[in-house]
């Protein structure tokens, strides 16, 4: 494949997955195999899509002020807490061989899919912005920075689980927080991967290109359709990871 048509494909599949990042999660596991298809290592097309995943969310946080839908407080002091596992499992990403990490990948992203689907009990109420924070959403913070800063794909079921099952957040304010939250800890992670040498800058600007337009568009989307266009894209995201994954073993 030429450079140019190496380009088209990145930004097309970027368009895709930085929609599919905002509205549900799971899309680095599609922008991964394609850089590692392109001929990248693991550790480098892990660190190539931190670029689209740091300019997807800029992108995303900065619709979502513009819809009204802001809480930088709050936001910034969930992402606070994902910052030390984000830089540890940076580190342990770039140490890593491309066999365990393609295994890890595949087995998390099954368990990832399965709590997704549990429902919220009949007594639970979804209280839109709701700014009351418990020591377990710290502590899945924590969780969440070391996953992300480690494999990222998926990261945003996680996120979601969190804030929607133990904040009782609605979907459009879970997905507020959640692009905030993955902007913040990706700055030190993908630091640790431009100063390991794990970054292809021509790939990773080509897909931040479409993940950014992807995720403007999904921000417009899930604004004014609310929480019932989000969880019918989560629940096609999930069928299709599942089938994919398992299909694999």
């Amino acid at each position: 494949m030429n450079e140019y048509l190496q380009i088209v494909l990145l930004l097309f599949v970027g368009i895709g997955a930085g929609f599919i990042n905002v509205m549900a999660g799971g899309g680095s596991s599609i922008t991964l195999p394609i850089l590692i298809f392109l001929g990248l290592n693991a550790p480098t097309a892990n660190g190539t899509n931190r670029i689209a995943i740091l300019i997807q969310n800029i992108s995303a946080v900065s619709s979502f002020k513009k819809e009204k839908y802001q809480d930088f407080t709050g936001s910034l002091k969930l992402a606070f807490f994902t910052l030390p596992g984000a830089i540890l499992g940076a580190v342990l990403a770039v140490k890593i061989s491309d066999d365990l990490f393609q295994k890890i990948l595949g087995v998390v992203l099954i368990l990832v899919a399965l709590t997704m689907v549990i429902p919220n009990k009949k007594s639970d109420k979804e209280e839109g912005n709701n700014s009351k924070v418990s020591w377990t959403v710290y502590a899945a913070m924590i969780f969440v920075g070391f996953y992300g800063g480690f494999i990222q794909a998926g990261v945003g079921f996680v996120l979601m689980f969190s804030l929607n099952k133990l904040m009782k957040l609605e979907l459009v304010f879970v997905n507020m927080h959640k692009v905030f939250i993955v902007l913040i800890y990706n700055i030190p992670a993908l630091l640790i991967f431009i100063l390991s040498g794990n970054v292809n800058w021509r790939y990773g600007f080509a897909l931040a290109a479409g993940n950014a337009f992807g995720a403007w568009w999904a921000v417009k989307l899930a604004v004014k359709k609310g929480d019932k266009i989000i969880k019918i894209i989560i629940s096609v995201v999930i069928i299709f990871m599942a089938m994919k994954l398992l299909s694999a073993f």
